[in-house]
């Protein structure tokens, strides 16, 4: 010390601390205020920031008031060094926290209106964040005076014994990353695997790709796997899809009156249904003169994947309903089926011979000589 501590010093160190921990309080209050603020407008980019900087402000207040109060107390040079380094190195920690907060917040808002839905590309949140954490958590042992120049020499080192031990991983981790960059398949995309599985991506992390069925059941499938199969992606190239529905009519049908007929419910299906194109032109094509029906194709349009078969019910439905009262008829199947008996052929019966008599009363008997 290059003097003696007096109450003074004491008293202005805590003036100090107090008053940088009610500017914390009340920093925070106010943040909490422009967050419901920005809670109120569409850009979601607003309470990302304001969100971080719940983090930074209050403890930049108190590392302030820390910093005043520490310059305010008789403390030796060495001390006084110290004191600052660490204060330094607390607020860098604190504002890299942030930045890594906001960052992967807008890589985040940025996927999901990408995709239009609510899911999540966590593989480039996850490097974005470990990205930002690792070089604050550099600049601030370099802050505390600790050289990173063998550090990182020995991450160089450990990185290739780690790469060789996690092949998989890694394997994994930049599949996923190619298929994001490449944009085949992102979240909320309804894709469909030659293996059979299918449902909506929900989200792409570091190691797998979630699919969600549409029974709610989580499919877990591994991103080699997904960049190296066949698929089907139903949102591309674009989200809406045509729907074909096979439909029969009788012989004895007027064909132009059921082709009008049947475009009138497929308009009211497209116009009052959710999922349906109001804009979508009614397309019927007659195909099959089958053994009891002619046969048409209905093609209707529909919004996305899931909404074929609301849109196939009530179509279904309206058509029956509407063919009835038009008395259109739509013939089961029939088939005549003749069943012809085999003539059993019967076993041949032995043909009887000459009768032959044996009663004593029609023997002749011959007479008896004269003795």
């Amino acid at each position: 010390m290059t003097r003696a501590l007096t109450l003074h010093d004491l008293i202005v160190a805590g003036i100090a601390l107090a008053a940088g921990t009610a500017a914390a309080v009340l920093l925070r209050v106010i943040l909490r205020w422009l967050g419901v603020r920005a809670g109120r407008t569409k850009w979601s980019g607003d309470d990302i920031i304001v969100d971080g900087l719940r983090t930074i402000v209050p403890w930049a207040a108190v590392t302030g008031g820390a910093a005043v109060a520490a310059s305010a107390l008789p403390l030796t040079a060495r001390v006084g060094r110290n004191v600052t380094m660490t204060l330094t190195a607390v607020l860098i920690l604190a504002a890299t926290v942030t930045v890594a907060r906001v960052v992967a917040g807008m890589v985040q808002a940025l996927a999901q209106s990408r995709s239009g839905v609510a899911g999540s590309a966590t593989i480039f949140v996850n490097i974005t964040r470990v990205v930002v954490l690792a070089m604050g958590f550099l600049v601030m042992l370099e802050t505390l005076g600790v050289s990173i120049a063998p550090l990182l020499t020995a991450l160089g080192v450990g990185g290739l014994a780690v790469a060789l031990a996690l092949q998989d991983t890694l394997a994994n981790l930049f599949a996923g990353v190619h298929i994001l960059a490449s944009r085949t398949v992102q979240p909320g995309h309804y894709i469909k695997l030659s293996s059979g599985e299918e449902g909506y991506v929900v989200d792409i992390n570091w190691r797998n790709t979630v699919v969600r069925t549409l029974s709610h059941n989580l499919v877990i499938i591994p991103n080699t796997k997904l960049s190296g199969t066949n698929m089907t992606n139903y949102h591309r190239p674009e989200q809406h899809m045509s729907l074909n529905v096979q439909v029969g009519v009788g012989y004895d049908s007027d064909l132009e009156h059921v082709e009008h007929v049947t475009v009138e419910v497929v308009k009211s299906v497209m116009a009052d249904v959710e999922g349906g194109l109001p804009d979508h032109e009614p397309l019927i094509r007659f195909h099959t003169f089958g053994d009891s029906r002619i046969g048409f194709t209905v093609i209707l349009g529909v919004g996305e994947f899931s909404d074929q078969y609301r849109i196939k019910h009530e179509f279904i439905k309206r058509l029956h309903k509407r063919y009835r009262s038009e008395g259109i008829s739509v013939p089961a199947p029939r088939r005549i089926v003749s069943v012809h008996q085999a003539e059993i052929p019967q076993p041949e019966l032995p043909i009887p011979g000459p009768r032959v008599a044996t009663d004593a009363m029609t023997t002749p008997v011959s007479p008896t000589p004269p003795v």
